[in-house]
């Protein structure tokens, strides 16, 4: 399994703010698939980030586009495979 960190930057405030629900909702489920480790959003406003557990870039990328951020327009997205080190 590969690590992805996905920067979501604002692409429209008012579509972040209307599809935010359902965006949460996404992640919600995609922690709970285990297809999400870890997600939030920048305190400065100028977007977001979630590290996806994936095969591949390609398999992350699908998972991206599901996001309804996406599909909406609300955010852009950029992806890097991570080479996480954690912590104990």
């Amino acid at each position: 399994m590969k690590y992805f960190a996905v920067f979501l930057p604002m692409a429209d405030r008012e579509k972040s703010e209307r599809f935010r629900p359902q965006h949460l909702a996404f992640l919600e489920k995609m922690r709970n698939a285990g297809h999400v480790r870890a997600n939030g959003k920048f305190a400065d406003g100028s977007g977001g980030l979630v590290i996806y557990n994936a095969l591949s870039f390609e398999e992350c990328e699908a998972y991206v586009k599901q996001d309804p951020y996406i599909q909406n327009g609300a955010r852009k997205y950029d992806i890097h495979e991570w080479e996480a080190v954690w912590a104990d």
